[in-house]
């Protein structure tokens, strides 16, 4: 299933190289028959960076345990249908000295926000270790403190997991996604409102951090369930971008 949603080329017949290199992704979290084709787009882009990304620093919403601030595991390792995944835990003791940051292996147990993205991870990058951070009750500026300490380099890849507008009729919803999806391009948390994403206090943290580093937004995808798998009536809201540094002209 997630190869015919990738299509990725095998190394032999890559002929196209992305221009700019993805330093984070914001994607959807919904069922892969749902959401799967849009996140789709922005990891089929991630294949060429296999032998760079060697970690992954990925944050959801807390769906089912409320969380005060952002919550660690102190698991070993997240299994899937594919393979286990290493966690990384060198930040851990920096991490925790901030005030909003806990563990709690409760509130990753069952947070599908987190584990429907691993699988896609595991395609396209195939080892790698995972920093997985599960957001409750924060601000933006609480999440861009975190993302700032573990932003890394060029091995360090950064994963917002975040769903968009939720149960509006089709044409609704395709109206306030694209006002989203427009603050996300604008890099303007401010006009993300509680109603406009789920996962919006990641996205918004993260937009701090880009604005200070000047990225660069590219819109990959933006649909929602009635484009994909499901009735018009209620639907919801599913997008992928990534976010680059400047290209520097040749």
């Amino acid at each position: 299933m997630l190869d015919a949603m990738l299509e990725v080329p095998s190394p032999e017949n890559s002929t196209q190289t992305p221009t700019a290199t993805p330093k984070a992704i914001i994607v959807p979290h919904a069922g892969y028959i749902y959401s799967g084709p849009v996140a789709a787009s922005v990891y089929a882009r991630l294949a060429h960076l296999k032998d760079r990304i060697s970690r992954v620093v990925l944050l959801g919403p807390c769906h089912r345990v409320a969380v005060q601030g952002a919550a660690l595991s102190s698991m070993d390792a997240f299994a899937t249908p594919l393979g286990n995944i290493t966690l990384d835990h060198s930040f851990d003791d920096a991490l925790l000295q901030l005030a909003n940051v806990c563990a709690s292996d409760e509130a990753h147990s069952l947070e599908h926000s987190l584990e429907v993205q691993l699988p896609f991870l595991q395609r396209v990058l195939g080892e790698f270790e995972l920093l997985p951070i599960a957001i409750g009750d924060a601000s933006a500026i609480e999440v861009a403190e975190i993302l700032e300490l573990v932003w890394g380099k060029d091995e360090t890849l950064i994963v917002i997991s975040s769903d968009l507008s939720h149960y509006l009729d089709y044409d609704s919803a395709k109206s306030l996604d694209a006002d989203t999806s427009k603050a996300i391009e604008t890099l303007n948390p401010d006009a993300i409102s509680d109603v406009q994403a789920c996962g919006r206090i990641a996205v918004k943290g993260l937009l701090v951090v880009a604005q200070k580093l000047g990225l660069e937004v590219q819109t990959l995808d933006l649909r929602n369930s009635g484009d994909t798998a499901g009735p018009r009536d209620q639907v919801v809201g599913y997008g992928a971008w990534s976010l680059s540094p400047p290209v520097k002209a040749k």
